[in-house]
């Protein structure tokens, strides 16, 4: 089962970024570990400055943006 992490204290772009990997996830048809980190202490571990960022099994895939929900499947798929 993929772990999947959306690291960010929890401003709007961090909502959407977790709303995008929230239906990129459902549409996959993917059984997977869906968290949202906004412990600071816990997203500096991933070595992250700008938030928000996608984490998938301890990779960081993406900081700074919000991808659209089709790059969060490649990047879930792969």
């Amino acid at each position: 089962m993929k772990k999947v992490e959306v690291l960010g204290p929890g401003c709007p772009k961090c909502q959407k970024l977790m709303e995008q990997t929230q239906a990129a996830v459902a549409e996959l048809g993917l059984e997977c570990d869906l968290q949202k980190v906004s412990d600071i202490q816990k997203i500096m571990t991933y070595g992250v400055v700008m938030t928000p960022a996608l984490v998938v099994d301890g990779v960081v895939k993406v900081t700074g943006k919000v991808p659209s929900v089709e790059d969060i499947k490649t990047m879930i798929g792969n």
